[in-house]
């Protein structure tokens, strides 16, 4: 398995900006493709957007596609999340995930990151 960890949460203002770092160790970080979710209080985690082990292919959930960018280095094994035009809705923990080449599930989890959005 691939250790994660998260950080770059916090508190911001409606309209601002945050960036999420996950830092990778244990396994070559090129053979996994990344992902990042989320958990609001009282909800189920869902999907947030997802990239391939080379970068070049991306997906995001509709409710962040246009503001959420995913982006990855692996030279140095971190996967990013900008976030940008935050709202009040996009509070929740976010997690880092990974899973290799040829696999469906993400297999290893980081700790999360909390962001809250303030109105």
């Amino acid at each position: 398995q691939v250790q994660l960890v998260e950080s770059g949460g916090g508190l911001v203002q409606a309209g601002g900006s945050l960036r999420l770092s996950c830092a990778a160790s244990g396994r070559t970080f090129s053979n996994y493709g990344m992902g990042w979710f989320r958990q609001a209080p009282g909800k189920e985690r869902e999907f947030v957007a997802s990239i391939r082990w080379s970068g070049g292919i991306t997906y995001y959930a509709d409710s962040v596609k246009g503001r959420f960018t995913i982006s990855r280095d692996n030279a140095n094994n971190t996967v990013y999340l900008q976030m940008n035009r935050l709202k009040p809705e996009d509070t929740a923990v976010y997690y880092c995930a990974a899973r290799r080449i040829g696999v469906t599930d993400f297999g290893s989890w980081g700790q999360g990151t909390q962001v809250t959005v303030s109105s």
